[in-house]
């Protein structure tokens, strides 16, 4: 596998996704900044990890959005290329217009940092193929603007496309319909609140965010 992990000025979790994706793949990852034209050749996974991209001036992740590299980005995600968008990089996704949706502040107003159940709605995927019949999973949410909200028409479409791929068992910032994870119609195109990359051997306290990378390495042995 070769990876790509994206670099913000704010960004906090980059290194983070690097080390998962090398420790739980074996893949070469390269670090990317947000300023650069171009992407290494060949991508089979792009990683835009969490942080405060920007500071989260404006609107969480709208001006990462329009950072150079994000127009190669949606490009990539346009050819099928893997792309996964952890907590901020799931608002910068949204942000880019390659998932639906939108990232809030938290119902309670306040910032959460905690281990987190969620379930696996979907595991014919990319990203889940690897959890089998696990129908739970633990991982660590920390955001203060993790509330996805969707108009009805949207969120309908979501539901009916069986796009949603992670809830909450108990729902930590208002997200409608428990939602945690969701992924594009395609299905090459996931973002997430919670930290797969702070999940992924059992020194952390879980190793749930694991297989979810091991699920990508999947879809490249089947190619």
């Amino acid at each position: 596998m070769k990876a790509a992990v994206l670099v913000f000025p704010g960004s906090n979790c980059d290194r983070d996704c690097k080390v998962a994706v090398e420790v739980t793949t074996g893949a070469q990852v390269s670090m990317v900044w947000h300023q650069d034209t171009s992407l290494p050749a060949g991508l089979d996974l792009i990683v835009v990890p969490g942080g405060f991209s920007y500071g989260d001036y404006l609107r969480c992740g709208a001006m990462a959005s329009l950072s150079p590299v994000m127009a190669e980005v949606v490009k990539a995600a346009q050819r099928g290329v893997s792309v996964v968008g952890i907590c901020n990089g799931f608002q910068i996704l949204c942000e880019a217009g390659l998932l639906p949706g939108a990232l809030m502040r938290n119902a309670g107003l306040k910032y959460v940092c905690k281990p987190i159940e969620l379930t696996i709605e979907n595991r014919n995927t990319r990203f889940t193929s690897a959890y089998g019949d696990k129908s739970s999973v633990w991982m660590t949410q920390g955001n203060g603007d993790g509330n996805f909200f969707a108009d009805a028409e949207t969120l309908k479409a979501i539901e009916d496309n069986h796009q949603v791929v992670f809830r909450y068992v108990e729902n930590p910032n208002g997200s409608v319909n428990n939602i945690a994870g969701i992924m594009n119609t395609e299905g090459n195109v996931l973002g997430m609140m919670p930290h797969p990359d702070r999940a992924f051997e059992p020194a952390l306290g879980s190793a749930d965010g694991a297989p979810l990378f091991h699920s990508l390495m999947r879809v490249l042995q089947a190619a």
